[in-house]
């Protein structure tokens, strides 16, 4: 399967249903609490990350310095969604508005930061997707610096990497390993036809006792305990 068409899939389903895939199969990648602060509606998309540390404490081998976010911008391909770690506990942005329009221009998908952002104003004004830890005013100039851009990073307590997939909505972020992209796809697009089927029943009059009954919990046990347990 192509990444074009790993992403149009991804973008038919949502958090939850791609969350209970990973549960199915026995993989951790959701978090929660990064909230929509700005931006409509879910993104998904292909992964490009960056990382921040305190300022004096960038690795001498890691070039000359640019403005955070930069590099990942023009790195990024148009659909893409970028990825910042900001865990210095320093109460300082991430992400900007000018940062914000130059990753409009290039078409990237939307940014979740594990941090603070600020600027948000602009973002809803310029309707670009925006998943954080939370706000500030404060700058990053003189308090954080890009340490990385394109190596792996930590949100919540997944590890993520460029080039993999993510998926967020208002429910939460899920992180998809790219070598696993095709089975939890199949297994999400299971969910989502399933629970799809369990609606389209509530609505010609099932009980919902019924709805939610076995079929459901058994629907959400990770594929080895389904295979112990043979059929139901």
């Amino acid at each position: 399967m192509t990444m074009e068409d790993a992403i149009k899939r991804l973008k038919r389903l949502d958090a939850c249903a791609v969350s209970d895939a990973m549960d199915k199969l026995g993989l951790s990648g959701a978090v929660s609490g990064l909230e929509q602060r700005a931006g409509t509606g879910r993104i998904a998309g292909r992964v490009m990350t960056y990382r921040l540390v305190e300022h004096g404490q960038r690795p001498a081998t890691a070039g000359p310095a640019r403005h955070l976010g930069t590099t990942a911008i023009e790195r990024a391909q148009p659909g893409d969604v970028l990825v910042a770690e900001q865990r210095t506990g320093i109460d300082a942005g991430s992400w900007g508005g000018i940062l914000t329009l130059g990753a409009k221009l290039r078409g990237i998908a939307g940014v979740i930061a594990e941090g603070l952002v600020r600027d948000l104003d602009e973002a809803v004004a310029y309707d670009f997707p925006v998943f954080s830890r939370g706000a500030t005013a404060r700058t990053a100039r003189g308090r954080v610096v890009e340490a990385d851009t394109g190596e792996p990073v930590t949100v919540g307590d997944v590890r993520v990497c460029a080039g993999d997939y993510v998926i967020a909505d208002r429910s939460g972020v899920v992180f998809i390993p790219a070598a696993d992209i095709d089975r939890v796809l199949d297994a999400a697009e299971t969910v989502f036809a399933r629970e799809a089927a369990m609606a389209k029943a509530l609505l010609g009059g099932t009980p919902i006792s019924e709805v939610m009954g076995a079929n459901y919990e058994n629907m959400l046990q990770p594929l080895a305990d389904a295979a112990g347990r043979g059929t139901e």
